[in-house]
């Protein structure tokens, strides 16, 4: 027996995203990466020296170590980019307000900062073991009160943020266990968390909408006009060809520019609205809630998305279907050219038969006319009675004759020309 090639990622697979068992109160510190294959290999060259030997065995997506006394450290391999994250066992609420104060988790930062990748997203979390002790540090933490969403998740566990970054490039996510058991508050962290990147990533395609938006609008103005052409029957064809060949590449290239990243943000979307389900969050009154808070921004960011896929498909349906009426309207005038021409081509061979009738006529009469001329000059060389008749009328007798016979032979000649003919 041998083990399957992919048998062990497999079975990772199934333990991706695993968070150690949280402490109360704990600090995390999290970023979202996205990565060129390049960059890839660098990452994670730079983390097998500190990641544990076991983690790198049992599951290549998956690396975990230390940082420092008190800083674990979590690192997963996404199919587009990576996540990083730090748990810090040995912090306070003052080391979630500014981190740099604490020195082992600042040395700790710093190096995860100088992971390689485009920083998608990075978040600060604090969680507190009471309400009393998360609400003495939201003065310090300065989340903008018109835009604060705070809810209960999973029952007792309560969060603050106002999902914005701050200047360190940093959000702030603040919670407050409420005696919740630890593997709840993991559980439920972790999926607030994927929440978050979730959305973030699924955005990322809002911007490429947004940027292509104009281009179909002008792509939509110029295939109503070629439409109204097409009706026209003066417009010429060739013309009208390749105006919807062109625009015809533009849509398919548009298509191509955005397809990956409209599907992404489809698939992100509804791993947000999952994650949004399990969080089970129940609103606060005064506050905004996780579902009030993606229902007002999120949902309307990815139906612009949606719709913008949706746009560019219909947008070349909709050329193509033009361009099979304008094909068929060619199609329709080259037939009946044909007929015509094969009309003309009809009339032009009819007459060819005519004249060619009429000359074999002219013909048996001029060829009668010589030879009776021959048999003329032949008579007369002969005395006068020697054929026992008048020459003139020996003449008039022969003249039908002679042309019966030259017609029969002129046209048996014919009849074996056409039969040798090849087919």
């Amino acid at each position: 027996m041998r083990d399957h090639d992919l048998r062990r990622r497999a079975v990772g697979e199934m333990h991706l995203r695993r968070w150690p068992l949280l402490p109360v109160p704990c600090l995390i510190v999290q970023w979202i990466l996205l990565l060129d294959a390049a960059e890839r290999s660098a990452e994670r060259e730079l983390l097998l020296p500190r990641s544990n030997p076991e983690a790198v065995s049992d599951n290549p997506s998956h690396l975990e170590g230390e940082l420092g006394p008190g800083i674990r450290f979590a690192w997963e391999r996404h199919s587009e980019g990576s996540s990083f994250s730090l748990f810090c066992t040995n912090a306070n609420g003052d080391d979630f307000v500014d981190p740099f104060r604490n020195p082992p988790l600042a040395k700790a930062i710093r190096w995860a900062e100088s992971l390689p990748g485009d920083v998608v997203r990075s978040t600060r979390i604090w969680i507190a073991a009471t309400d009393a002790d998360a609400e003495k540090l939201l003065p310090a933490l300065y989340l903008n009160t018109d835009e604060l969403v705070s809810c209960h998740i999973g029952g007792a566990i309560r969060m603050w943020s106002d999902f914005r970054l701050k200047d360190d490039g940093f959000g702030r996510l603040l919670l407050a266990a409420n005696g919740a058991d630890r593997r709840d508050v993991t559980r439920q962290v972790q999926r607030l968390q994927e929440l978050g990147n979730y959305r973030n990533r699924a955005l990322l395609g809002l911007p490429i909408a947004q940027r292509y938006w104009p281009q179909l609008d002008a792509a939509e103005d110029r295939l109503r006009t070629l439409a109204a052409r097409v009706a026209d029957s003066d417009e010429r064809d060739d013309a009208l060809l390749d105006s919807l060949t062109v625009l015809s590449l533009e849509l398919a290239t548009i298509s191509t520019a955005i397809d990956f990243r409209m599907d992404a943000t489809k698939a992100y979307a509804q791993l947000v609205e999952e994650r949004l389900e399990q969080v089970d969050g129940r609103p606060i009154d005064g506050f905004a809630s996780l579902a009030d808070f993606t229902q007002r921004r999120f949902r309307p960011a990815i139906n612009t998305c949606l719709s913008t896929t949706h746009r560019v498909t219909r947008l070349a349906v909709r050329a193509e279907q033009l361009s099979s009426l304008l094909r068929a309207r060619i199609e329709t005038r080259i037939e009946n050219q044909n007929a015509q021409l094969l009309r003309s081509m009809e009339r032009s061979v009819s007459m060819q038969v005519r004249l060619q009738q009429l000359v074999e006529g002219l013909s048996v009469v001029a060829l009668s006319y010589y030879l009776l001329g021959l048999i003329a000059y032949v008579l007369k060389g002969l005395p006068e009675g020697a054929l026992g008749i008048g020459k003139d009328v020996l003449l008039a007798i022969l003249v039908v004759p002679l042309m019966g016979l030259i017609w029969l032979v002129t046209t048996l000649v014919k009849k074996r020309l056409l039969h040798d003919q090849p087919s």
